[in-house]
């Protein structure tokens, strides 16, 4: 097969330790597609999507990825169980072994960028052992033109060969898979997994010390949409809070789905140029957006098809929960272009609390959100075997943890700085349990967390009366539109008003034990935003 390619004018790979490779450069997402089809990677859907296994790895493997120890970190890391150390020599061996495996191979070479805003923009050069690989590159990142490709010069590198495993005795890898971060020579080498979200990933973490580090703009995991006014919001939270859902509204375009840069002059950007969405239980009724997305350049990992069909079972699990589609921004209808905004009016953290503690909606104090921000707290369900209904604590901080290279306070120092000289509102949306914990009460329903929402956007919770929380301090409306005032105060729907008080008790207790790590870097004024707990309860 002859496709068109664009190389730029210094094409040598040797630099990188590629020698005698046939490298394919930039071809377009349907000569990618034919070329995974014809080597057996990969299958169309019926939707037209293209559908591939990434391997042994369905998600990333936090504990094998690594940063390399260098003058430019080693005062400035949050060293860790989340960033982990590596010593520059075995990263120079480990590279080296890396560019071997990869000379004399078909390979496929992605020049893209990062952030929407051109003032940080990123050039970054993907370089990938398998086709379909390079075509989710394409997807998540900002695509140049032709004309900007010609001259193109990398600022980042990154290197994905995910056939070649490390030998842990050797390599100093935990095992075999790997992905490692050099600020110093501006390169993340990943090997021994398949699953695309490394790539992606592995640049947010290098922006997430770059851009507030070295640049003085706040990197956050959030999504962002924009209102008609030139509004700005951001939605921060975990899996399962909501933070792709309640972004997607149909009266506010999207700025991103996923990574965010907020500057000093208060232009919300987006760092990618696609969306990585998750497909388990998928439907045109629940997501529309994202189900129209899955369409043909969208890529599709792990799923399984029906029965004799090319149809996806979104319901099914059997390879693994995470389930994902990959697609540019441009399959959603409803967008801002550029992916940038301005003015940011409000800023919501979505947990799902599944204890049924906090409060559907609450406004939140500088040091009360600096506090929230760092602990990134929500509650996931143990599941649905049987004798197991306790909820499971999840704490990450920034709601971000595993990209987040500096230490946390840095992020939510800049946050409060952000908060106070732009005059923004911070609110926390329980999109959890309300009336007991999870298998007594029930989930909150959607449509009321999407007035709160809509309620707070719209300026119609300015000058309502609050109440504070007896335990969290949180200050909740007493009243909001086209919601029941019954389910504003969490302690009021619960039928037994001594539990509710323990069980918010023992949560609070949870979130001070899990802060403890942070409190020796915190300010008085983010330790005053903590949950008090009482010991006259439990």
């Amino acid at each position: 097969m002859s496709f068109k390619e664009v190389r730029p004018a210094q094409d040598s790979l040797e630099r990188y330790g590629i020698k005698n490779a046939d490298a394919k450069w930039n071809l377009s997402p349907s000569d990618l597609e034919k070329i995974t089809l014809e080597k057996g990677l990969g299958e169309l859907a019926d939707s037209g999507a293209l559908a591939i296994d990434t391997g042994k790895f369905k998600g990333r493997s936090p504990q094998d990825r690594f940063i390399v120890k260098d003058e430019i970190t080693q005062d400035a890391v949050w060293w860790g169980n989340i960033n982990i150390p590596f010593e520059p020599n075995h990263y120079s061996s480990l590279k080296g072994k890396v560019g071997e495996y990869l000379s004399g191979k078909e390979i496929y070479v992605r020049d893209v960028y990062a952030c929407a805003d051109d003032r940080y923009r990123l050039k970054i050069r993907v370089i990938t052992e398998l086709p379909w690989s390079n075509i989710f590159a394409n997807n998540m990142f900002l695509r140049p033109s032709e004309e900007e490709l010609k001259d193109f010069e990398p600022d980042w590198v990154v290197l994905n060969a995910p056939g070649f495993e490390a030998d842990p005795a050797t390599d100093h890898t935990r095992q075999g898979n790997f992905a490692i971060l050099n600020f110093s020579d501006q390169m993340a080498v990943v090997g021994g997994t398949g699953y695309t979200g490394e790539i992606k990933k592995g640049i947010f973490s290098a922006l997430n010390f770059i851009l507030p580090h070295q640049k003085n703009v706040l990197s956050m995991h959030c999504s962002a949409n924009v209102g008609q006014d030139g509004d700005t919001a951001l939605f921060f939270g975990l899996s399962g809070t909501g933070k792709t859902t309640l972004s997607a509204d149909p009266q506010r375009k999207l700025i991103g789905d996923d990574e965010h840069g907020w500057t000093a002059d208060d232009v919300i950007f987006n760092f990618e140029g696609g969306c990585y969405a998750k497909v388990i239980d998928l439907s045109e009724e629940k997501e529309p957006d994202i189900f129209r997305a899955v369409k043909p350049g969208a890529l599709l990992e792990n799923i399984v098809f029906k029965n004799g069909s090319k149809e996806v079972d979104y319901h099914d699990s059997s390879k693994t929960e995470n389930t994902r589609v990959s697609y540019p921004i441009e399959h959603i209808d409803n967008i801002q272009v550029p992916s940038n905004g301005e003015n940011p009016k409000n800023v919501f953290f979505l947990t799902c609390d599944a204890y049924g503690v906090l409060p559907p909606i609450s406004k939140l104090t500088p040091g009360q959100a600096a506090f929230h921000f760092i602990s990134g707290y929500t509650a996931k369900v143990a599941g649905t075997e049987e004798g197991i209904t306790e909820p499971q604590v999840a704490f990450s901080a920034c709601f971000g943890a595993p990209f987040m290279p500096l230490h946390p306070t840095r992020y939510a120092d800049m946050l409060s700085e952000k908060m106070q000289s732009s005059n923004v509102n911070v609110w926390l949306v329980n999109t959890g349990w309300s009336g007991g914990a999870y298998g007594v009460g029930k989930r909150m329903k959607l449509k009321y967390t999407r007035a709160m929402i809509t309620a707070a956007l719209e300026g119609q919770l300015d000058d309502v009366e609050y109440r504070t929380h007896e335990v969290f301090g949180l200050a909740m409306p007493t009243t909001c539109p086209n919601v029941p005032e019954e389910i504003l105060f969490p302690r009021n729907t619960w039928e037994n008003k001594d539990q509710y008080d323990q069980t918010a008790n023992n949560l609070a207790k949870k979130f001070l034990a899990n802060f403890e790590k942070f409190a020796d870097y915190a300010s008085d004024e983010i330790m005053a935003g903590a949950p008090k707990v009482s010991e006259k309860v439990g």
